[in-house]
């Protein structure tokens, strides 16, 4: 009897644990497949800024370290045209399948934060997915055109989902009720302590980038990515379980203090030293020489990267209207007969500034004091024909 009882009561007990196996949407159906996002936290170089998307696929079927494997879009090779094609944008990046304790170890050694998402699909997905991520390695598709705001690591998987899990599919909103960023806002947030880094970037960043992002295009970020897979669905179901930490980080640094708006500032005080204490005009030449020729060059290179690159982020740069690259001449010239075009480049600076109040392209703060320098050495350009009168070291 006492025997029955113990075969009955688990007989029960495996009832009641095979149908909570079926009836648990939450997991997924094939115990040897198993696919998550990892999401990896920003790095110490520039192109580790913004951190870095992956897959990991494990695949319990498959004998040895294959078994556990990461599909990395962020791939690319280094050879003597690197820098030339990537100035260019015209460097190729590959997904490429790598050991999963070969990605974990790099991270581990750059001290980088590294998130795990598993997604909870049926088999037929997952096998989807895993077959997709094999055919996306061959060589005749691997590459693809790198370009940081539309087709990076990040993009490459976002895509992945609404592609493998039909119409059904939706991902969670990931800006907050009223927020409105645009690509600019976002990435300044991210070169919170790189003042030099965020400074050059956005000179040669256009006003393409200055627009209201969408739900689906902030997620060109990991972070942003991983949120929304965290609460995307299908049918109504989560896919995602929560993200579990697999490496903590090395902690977050202090922004520290702007280099950049102390440089340029201090160019604006001796500027203005230089042009209104009659002592020190030779300074004031030399400040003035000094600045126009700097926006020159930074003028022409916007347009370079405006029309003879590929980088989408650098087209319609406004930012050409103050760095004219005439100045690259006018740096070396005599001042005379050069009033009209003082007059002409006060007033592109003025529209400049419009184009900044009207949102079309934001204001780059370090360089207001240089906008204002600018204003000052075409106004002196301007009152020195005006009076004619030709300084002594002119």
């Amino acid at each position: 009897m006492i025997k029955r009882i113990f075969f009955f009561l688990w007989a029960i007990a495996a009832f009641l644990k095979t149908e909570g196996q079926v009836t648990d949407t939450t997991q997924p159906q094939r115990a040897g497949l198993r696919i998550s996002l990892l999401t990896c936290g920003p790095g110490d170089e520039v192109y580790e800024t913004f951190g870095h998307t992956a897959l990991r696929v494990i695949d319990s079927n498959v004998q040895g370290p294959l078994s556990d494997l990461v599909y990395n879009y962020g791939m690319f090779g280094y050879d003597d045209d690197f820098e030339l094609k990537f100035m260019r944008g015209k460097l190729l990046y590959y997904v490429a399948a790598n050991l999963y304790e070969d990605f974990v170890e790099e991270y581990t050694e750059h001290g980088r934060r590294v998130e795990e998402q598993v997604l909870l699909l049926d088999e037929a997905k997952m096998e989807e997915i895993k077959t997709f991520l094999e055919v996306n390695t061959l060589p005749e598709n691997r590459y693809y055109k790198y370009d940081f705001f539309f087709d990076n690591c990040a993009t490459r998987i976002r895509d992945i989902f609404p592609k493998s899990l039909g119409k059904s599919f939706a991902y969670s909103s990931v800006l907050p009720g009223g927020y409105q960023p645009t690509f600019r806002d976002i990435i300044n947030q991210y070169f919170y302590r790189k003042h030099w880094d965020r400074l050059g970037v956005n000179i040669l960043l256009g006003s393409k980038i200055d627009v209201v992002m969408t739900n689906t295009d902030i997620m060109f970020l990991p972070d942003y990515l991983r949120d929304g897979v965290a609460a995307a669905t299908v049918n109504g179901t989560k896919i995602a379980r929560p993200a579990e930490v697999l490496l903590q980080g090395n902690p977050k640094q202090p922004a520290g203090l702007n280099e950049g708006m102390v440089l340029t500032g201090s160019l604006l005080l001796l500027t203005i030293l230089g042009l209104t204490v009659k002592k020190l005009r030779p300074l004031g030449n030399v400040m003035s020489r000094l600045l126009l020729f700097v926006s020159g060059l930074l003028g022409c290179l916007m347009l370079v990267m405006w029309f003879a690159t590929d980088h989408q982020g650098c087209s319609n740069n406004f930012n050409v209207l103050w760095a004219l690259p005439l100045n690259v001449v006018v740096a070396f010239m005599s001042f005379r007969r050069k009033d009209k075009y003082a007059v002409v480049a006060m007033l592109l600076i003025l529209v400049s500034l419009l184009l900044h109040v009207l949102k079309i392209q934001a204001l780059i703060p370090e360089l207001l004091p240089v906008l204002l320098a600018l204003l000052l050495i075409y106004g002196y350009i301007y009152r020195y024909n005006q009076v004619k009168k030709i300084p002594a070291n002119d």
